[in-house]
């Protein structure tokens, strides 16, 4: 939540060209709470307390150190999102640590693959815990990582996690960074990639509509979907009541089949509008970073709306892939496990998907309908366009 950098994310920024040039780079442009941004606070700041210190660590490679018994290393997972490290050569950028403070690649390391062994466990464990000395331990992540582990994503798949927030997970082979999301190298594939994409209107604003539309109940909001046609017969429909992140949007907007802006919608039409309009953005900002749903895609849906059958039926719909429901009550957890197991059967020379294969599969809970990929396709380009209007009618012209 921290937001008291913003003076350095700006610096680093100019540093290497601008926000899409750091992106490009590192995955995502600068954010306050990224590890660059805040080592340059502190070396602004509290110089001597800098000039001091040996080693700075994430917390997922400092977890690693005490088990360890001395310095691991960061992993090139948690290390993408610090706006420091080149996402492609898998190095730290010159320009980004120069920026950010002197001295400072001596300070972090050298980074690794996220499945490394980096060592044997402490003898303190083995002391004092009857560790068996044998044990090794495995790079440790951040939390995205490993959830994205924990949900065993293959390529192609996208896990969107409906909560308050609603966030989407990629599996990436091609990146194409952008100014919104975030990219990172993935924890369980070195050639590959994952991104992260979060939408600030997720279930507060369901909740919303529902209430408005449907008398509180998610009976009649399930009711109002099944009765309504894929497409909306054109109606779309933006609902921010929270200034989103993806896109910057505030606000309510709502466009008939001709793109005219109109002041309201039916109630049912409202909660379809609602409802396509959130996948479709979901779909059209998840393209944008280099995702395309392939033959094999599956979409893992986790989160409050994951029970919900019939919005579950739309996702599928506007993606056009099967959607499967996952407990993730505890995937980052799992995720470590499976990560462990990965990393002591040979980490980079054998398929993560191979050693957790007999773990529990998701179940089925949507197919896309007949004849929605006609319908999506025709009205997601409308959808972005319409999107670019709001946004060049609230900030001016985009680059």
């Amino acid at each position: 939540m921290d937001s008291s950098t913003t003076a350095q994310c700006r610096q680093l920024e100019a540093a290497v060209g601008g926000a899409r040039a750091l992106s490009c780079l590192t995955g995502s442009r600068a954010y306050e709470r990224f590890t660059g941004n805040q080592i340059a606070k502190l070396f602004q700041q509290n110089p001597e307390a800098y000039s001091h210190s040996e080693r700075i660590s994430l917390v997922s490679s400092f977890a690693a150190s005490l088990f360890l018994g001395g310095y691991s290393p960061i992993d090139y997972s948690d290390g993408s999102g610090m706006n420091l490290l080149k996402i492609q050569e898998k190095v730290w950028s010159q320009a980004c640590l120069g920026a950010c403070a002197p001295r400072l690649e001596e300070k972090l390391g050298s980074p690794v693959p996220s499945c490394s062994v980096v060592g044997a466990i402490s003898s303190y464990y083995v002391q004092r815990y009857g560790f068996p000395p044998a044990c090794k331990v495995v790079a440790f992540t951040g939390d995205n990582p490993a959830s994205l582990a924990g949900m065993r994503l293959e390529e192609g798949d996208i896990a969107v996690s409906l909560g308050t927030s609603d966030t989407l997970f990629l599996w990436l082979q091609e990146p194409t960074p952008a100014l919104e999301g975030h990219i990172f190298c993935n924890p369980v594939d070195v050639q590959h990639y994952m991104a992260l994409l979060c939408f600030k209107n997720g279930s507060l604003m369901r909740e919303k509509i529902r209430d408005e539309s449907a008398s509180g109940s998610w009976n009649k909001f399930s009711k109002a979907l099944q009765s309504t046609e894929m497409g909306n017969k054109g109606n779309l429909g933006f609902y921010f009541d929270v200034m989103e992140i993806t896109p910057g949007i505030m606000g309510r907007h709502r466009f008939n089949a001709e793109n005219i802006e109109v002041s309201a919608f039916p109630g049912d039409v409202e909660i379809r509008a609602l409802i396509e309009g959130q996948f479709m953005a979901k779909r059209i900002h998840a393209e944008g970073l280099g995702y395309r749903v392939m033959p094999k895609t599956k979409i893992l849906a986790t989160g409050g709306a994951s029970h919900n059958k019939d919005i579950l039926q739309v996702l599928a719909d506007v993606f056009g892939a099967p959607v499967y429901v996952i407990d993730t009550t505890s995937s980052a957890c799992v995720g470590s496990a499976y990560r462990a197991f990965h990393g002591l059967a040979g980490g980079t020379g054998v398929a993560f998907s191979e050693v957790v294969k007999s773990a529990p599969h998701p179940s089925l809970a949507a197919t896309p309908s007949p004849g929605a990929s006609q319908v999506y396709e025709a009205l997601l380009p409308r959808y972005a366009q319409l999107e670019q209007r709001i946004l060049s009618q609230a900030w001016g012209p985009l680059e």
